[in-house]
C-alpha cells in the first residue's frame, strides 16, 4: 500500500508541474496546451531534464540551467502541495474493500467518480490560491469551470442510489447564501474589503462544501485572514489601507473544512 501512496504522490507532483504552467500562462495570455515550457528570464526552451517535477529544481539548485537566474520557489512548493493534497484526498475518499454484487459495484463507481471530482476541484483551488496571492485577482477562466463542475456534481448527487437525496437538494440551494453575504460586504464597503472574485469563490464554496462545512470554512478564512493581517501590520509589511488577497484564506478554509470540518464541528458540539 505504501508503494501505491508513493505513486499517487508522484502523480500529484506531475500535476502540480502542469498547474504551475497554467498559473504562469494565465497571466501572460499564452496557451498552456500547445506551447513548450521555457525559462521566464532568458526564454530558452526547457528540455525534459529541466522539467522533472521537484527533482529538477533540486538538481539545478534552484537556478536555470541556461542563464543561471533563480527559479521561483513557487514551482517546487506547488508541486509538493499538489502531491500532498492528492494523498489526503485519496486517503479521504478511497472506498474500503468492495464485495461482489451490483449495488457494491455501483458504490465503487460512485466513489471513484467522487475521487476524480475532488482531485479536479483541488487543482482549481490550488490555481486560485497561487494566482490570487500573486496577482490579487481570481481568474474567471478558473472559477467559472469550478462552479460549473460543482453544480453538475450536486445535480448528479440529488438522484443517488435510485432515490431523491434531500441533503443534495439542500446543498445545491445553499451555494447562493455565502455569495449573498459577500455581496453585502462589498456593498457596505463599496468594494474596499472584498472583490467580485471572492463572491464567485464563496458561491463555489457553498456548492462544493454544503452545509454546515461552508460556514466552518468561512469562519476559518476570516479568522486566519485576521490573524495574518494583524501580523503583517505589526511586522510593518502592511498598513490598514493595504490590499491583502482574501482568496488564499478562502481556499485554505475550504481544504481544512473538507478534510476535518465534520470532525471538528462534532467535537465542538459535543464539547459545549
Amino acid at each position: 500500500m505504501g508503494f501505491f501512496y508513493f505513486i499517487i504522490f508522484i502523480f500529484g507532483l506531475i500535476v502540480g508541474s502542469f498547474l504551475n504552467s497554467i498559473i504562469y500562462r494565465l497571466s501572460s495570455g499564452e496557451s498552456f496546451l500547445i506551447q513548450r515550457s521555457y525559462c521566464p528570464h532568458c526564454k530558452h526552451i526547457l528540455s525534459w531534464e529541466d522539467l522533472i517535477p521537484l527533482f529538477s529544481f533540486i538538481i539545478l539548485r534552484g537556478k536555470c540551467r541556461y542563464c543561471r537566474q533563480k527559479i521561483s520557489w513557487q514551482y517546487p512548493l506547488v508541486e509538493i502541495a499538489t502531491g500532498s493534497l492528492f494523498l489526503l484526498i485519496f486517503n479521504f475518499q478511497l472506498p474500503s474493500v468492495i464485495s461482489e454484487g451490483e449495488e457494491e459495484i455501483y458504490l465503487f463507481a460512485f466513489n471513484f467518480l467522487n475521487l476524480i471530482y475532488y482531485l479536479v476541484i483541488a487543482c482549481f483551488l490550488i490555481i486560485i490560491f497561487v494566482y490570487d496571492l500573486k496577482h490579487y485577482i481570481i481568474p474567471d477562466k478558473i472559477i467559472y469551470p469550478a462552479i460549473g463542475i460543482a453544480f453538475i456534481y450536486r445535480l448528479f448527487e440529488i438522484w443517488k442510489f435510485g432515490h431523491w437525496n434531500l441533503f443534495g437538494i439542500r446543498d445545491l440551494g445553499f451555494g447562493i447564501w455565502p455569495s449573498l453575504f459577500f455581496m453585502a460586504i462589498i456593498l457596505i464597503s463599496r468594494g474596499r474589503w472584498l472583490g467580485l472574485g471572492d463572491v464567485k469563490l464563496a458561491f463555489f464554496m457553498g456548492l462544493f462544501l454544503g452545509f454546515p462545512n461552508v460556514l466552518f470554512a468561512l469562519f476559518l478564512a476570516f479568522s486566519i485572514g485576521a490573524i495574518i493581517g494583524i501580523g503583517l501590520i505589526i511586522a510593518g509589511k502592511k498598513t490598514l489601507k493595504s490590499e491583502v488577497p482574501f482568496g488564499p484564506f478562502l481556499v485554505a478554509g475550504t481544504f481544512i473544512a473538507l478534510f476535518w470540518g465534520r470532525a471538528i464541528i462534532d467535537w465542538y458540539l459535543g464539547f459545549i
